[in-house]
């Protein structure tokens, strides 16, 4: 994204103004002019350090703003950004979001607009300076359509609800005209020749009557969305539909009134009234069908959104408040009692309770609060009363921040729509070109002077053939994958991601905080002769450990607490760096530590050297025990595997995915916990700098790469890899350097990613057969006369509303573990 101003020169160049960030001298602004002018196309490139402008002339065939945009970014600058998301309204088909997203590119300071035909949204990207919303607003009215900028969930639904009643009237209206004239064409068919036809039906007067109100009243719509794509030099559905019902109208018009005259001989008039009045309401009950549908794929916004608590118990002044959870302010205090949500992200000050976060971490057990720690908004208060200080409050909070995630997720545009796009946008005019031969070809060839049957054939032709399908099949499969996605607890950045994360054939895992929990436990415990119990023993070294500050100390000391043993107070602690402590607990002198440590002091422990060896090569910490000089025991710590690994690393192989593992750690224990969750490759001592370069050089061996890690240490390998995977639980979740976020923190949702990925795409190519198996296959089947248009109607209509629904068994998905 950038700050751009864009205006055409004498020359065919443009000129542009990229707004950069990062400069820090006049040098910088030196190397980016140099940079830019360097590129092929640029003719000149002048950067103003004070102003942090670079003004840039290129040639737009050679050179695009993306290209000018990553050679400042390569130079180790970047480009200011803002962008707005518009609500669009009165799109008919993917013509239309073509045409909207070309007129708002070519806006002077807009550098990307994409526009989403199943959401009914634009994400523009644009120079404030340069282009204003009222200029994107005034474009789309110019085009023939209404924006205005996207608005909250309720509001929204709002748009959509007036949108479904809108066509239940119209489709009322349109059914109640349009069946007399469905009953008149009935008795013309001879299997149908027992049932009784009103001899009213059958007079073409009466007939003009039923069909003039749903031409015209109703069908409008299709007049008004012609004349203003045909006014911008494009084509789309309702030019098709306009073209079929006002065709098959005038031309039964011209037949009454030759009939009126008495120069249609004794039989009566070939009328297609039915077709114009039948097609209108086949088309509108298609749109009926496909907004419900359409409202259907935003299911996960919804729940998300009904996650947020709606008022929050503050206290201000000394007073306690409820106030909606808009109102409250970062700093502010807030009081939640038990079963209550909590409101906002915030800090636990006073007081302390279980708290519920399954709806971010998937974890079912309600996790202890006390002062000090941290809580989510949304998540449920069970037992105590909590008194939190705000931290986070509005857009900033954890789940306000999912709940961007998915939506621009399901805003953005998958690679494999452009397929759709380009077909899309030439498809109009094509078939207008074979409506025309066809009827023309039956005219002078097939059906000699009949232009009644020549007129049926384009109408059908030009009605079967209305893309709506084509635009809404990507779309519809994105938003309902990431949605479902999103209930997994699996946020995906955008549908580029979604697309490409099922082409993964190598997965690199970071071991700590990955494949392990990232927190030593007290795994091991070992007494010594008959003098020693576990819990007498265990009492002594936690009192000792208890005084030292080292992560594995600490480890030791909750293994310890957890087992209900009371600590007393240890005297005379001493840390012994790279050996161990030394401390006294009732009277008793206690080392804890190496060999060297014991071995120092002359205290003979090599008879349990060997079982110490097993113990690191299972990649734990052993350390040995000594009270009064005499060895008593050992303990062992160790990062434990996480319980879902196995299992996720097993169904990862099964899905044909290699799985390396990396780690800084030495090679003994990384092979040990590897071989405890089945992993073959691993990469060991490797620094956080090499791990970009060991996704390089499978990238090298032609691998599709994704690198998991927890997204702040390992932003330089996510960033490399073809999709980065953060693993978190949603309270940091490090959007900005993966691609993908799993929020609950297992690995299983790493094949679940790629599951739902590969799903997704099979629906997409579902999606784009069916669609164009109706357009491809229906057009010929129209073209040697084997269709009514009435069917043809019927046929459109059912195609859209089969795409949608074939989208939404994504959101039935259940994960096979």
């Amino acid at each position: 994204m950038s700050t751009i101003v864009s205006s055409d020169n004498d020359n065919n160049n443009k000129q542009s103004t990229i707004q950069i960030t990062g400069m820090t001298c006049a040098a910088c602004a030196s190397r980016i002019e140099k940079g830019l002018s360097k590129l092929e196309g640029v003719s000149s490139a002048n950067v103003n350090f004070a102003l942090e402008r670079a003004s840039v002339i290129y040639n737009p065939s050679q050179v695009n703003m993306e290209q000018l945009e990553t050679r400042i970014k390569k130079l180790g600058y970047d480009t200011a950004k803002e962008s707005v998301d518009l609500q669009l309204e009165g799109m008919t088909c993917a013509a239309c979001a073509n045409r909207i997203e070309k007129g708002l590119n070519k806006l002077p300071g807009v550098s990307k607009a994409t526009v989403n035909f199943a959401l009914e949204t634009a994400h523009v990207e644009f120079a404030p300076g340069e282009v204003s919303l009222a200029d994107m607003e005034k474009k789309v009215a110019k085009l023939g359509y209404k924006a205005y900028p996207k608005q909250s969930g309720g509001e929204k639904e709002n748009h959509r609800e007036r949108e479904i009643r809108n066509h239940k009237r119209k489709l009322l209206f349109s059914a109640i005209l349009s069946s007399p004239l469905l009953w008149a064409m009935a008795g013309h068919f001879s299997f149908t020749s027992w049932l009784y036809t009103p001899e009213l039906f059958m007079n073409p007067w009466f007939q003009f009557i039923l069909a003039a109100p749903v031409q015209f009243i109703v069908g409008w719509q299709f007049y008004t969305g012609a004349y203003k794509a045909l006014r911008n030099g494009s084509a789309n559905m309702d030019v098709l539909v306009s073209l079929g019902t006002s065709a098959a109208f005038f031309y039964s018009l011209y037949q009454t009134i030759d009939w009126s005259l008495g120069t249609s001989g004794h039989h009566g008039p070939a009328l297609y009234y039915e077709t114009s009045a039948v097609l209108i309401t086949l088309v509108i009950m298609g749109k009926l069908f496909e907004a419900l549908a359409k409202g259907r794929t935003s299911e996960a916004i919804k729940s998300l959104m009904g996650l947020q608590a709606k008022t929050a118990l503050i206290v201000r002044d000394g007073q306690e408040l409820t106030v909606p959870v808009e109102e409250v302010l970062t700093g502010d205090i807030v009081l939640v009692r038990p079963g209550d949500k909590v409101p906002v992200d915030g800090e636990v000050i006073e007081g302390s309770s279980a708290v519920d976060e399954s709806m971010l971490t998937g974890e079912s057990i309600p996790v202890e609060k006390k002062a000090g720690d941290a809580v989510i908004g949304a998540t449920i208060n069970k037992n105590g009363m909590l008194k939190v200080r705000a931290t986070k409050v509005g857009r900033d909070t954890a789940l306000a921040q999912i709940i961007k995630v998915v939506e621009e997720a399901q805003g953005s545009k998958a690679p494999i729509q452009r397929v759709a796009d380009v077909i899309s946008g030439i498809f109009v005019p094509i078939v207008v070109g074979i409506a025309v031969a066809a009827a023309l070809v039956w005219y002078f060839f097939v059906s000699p002077g009949d232009f009644a049957k020549a007129l049926e054939i384009a109408i059908t032709i030009l009605v079967i053939a209305c893309p709506c399908a084509l635009g809404l099949a990507t779309p519809t499969s994105i938003m309902a994958g990431s949605g479902r996605a999103a209930e997994l607890g699996i946020l995906f950045k955008g549908g580029e991601h979604l697309e490409q994360t099922h082409k993964i054939d190598a997965i690199i895992l970071d071991k700590t905080g990955t494949v392990t929990k990232g927190k030593p436990e007290l795994t091991d415990v070992y007494t010594y002769g008959e003098q020693w119990k576990e819990e007498s023993f265990l009492r002594l070294v936690g009192a000792a450990e208890r005084s030292s500050e080292h992560p594995l100390a600490e480890a030791i000391v909750q293994g310890i607490m957890e087992r209900g043993i009371e600590l007393p107070e240890a005297a005379g602690f001493e840390a012994i760096p790279g050996y161990g402590i030394s401390a006294i607990v009732e009277g008793k002198e206690l080392l804890i530590g190496t060999r060297r440590l014991l071995e120092q002091h002359g205290i003979d422990a090599t008879h349990v050297y060997e079982a110490m060896s097993s113990l690191e090569e299972a990649g734990k910490t052993a350390m040995l025990v000594a009270i009064d000089r005499s060895y008593a025991g050992m303990v062992a710590v160790a990062d434990t595997i996480k319980d879902s690994s196995k299992a996720a690393v097993a169904r990862l192989k099964d899905m044909g995915i290699q799985v390396i593992m990396i780690t800084g750690d030495n090679e003994r224990t990384a092979k040990a916990i590897a071989a405890q969750v089945g992993i073959d490759h691993v990469l060991a001592e490797v620094l956080p700098e090499g791990k970009a370069a060991e996704v390089r050089k499978l990238q090298e061996q032609g691998k599709k790469v994704a690198m998991v890690g927890d997204g702040i240490n390992d932003a330089p390998a996510l960033a490399t890899a073809d999709i980065g995977m953060a693993i978190g639980t949603g309270t940091d979740v490090a959007m900005e350097a993966a691609d993908v976020t799993l929020m609950r923190g297992e690995l299983t949702s790493i094949p679940d990613a790629i599951y739902m990925s590969r799903r997704t795409m099979s629906n997409i190519k579902q999606n784009l057969f069916w669609a164009l198996g109706y357009n491809t296959l229906g057009i010929p089947i129209a073209a040697i006369g084997l269709l009514a248009p009435w069917v043809a109607g019927a046929a459109m209509a059912l195609s859209s509303v089969s795409v949608v629904l074939n989208a939404l068994r994504l959101q039935r998905i259940r994960i096979r573990n």
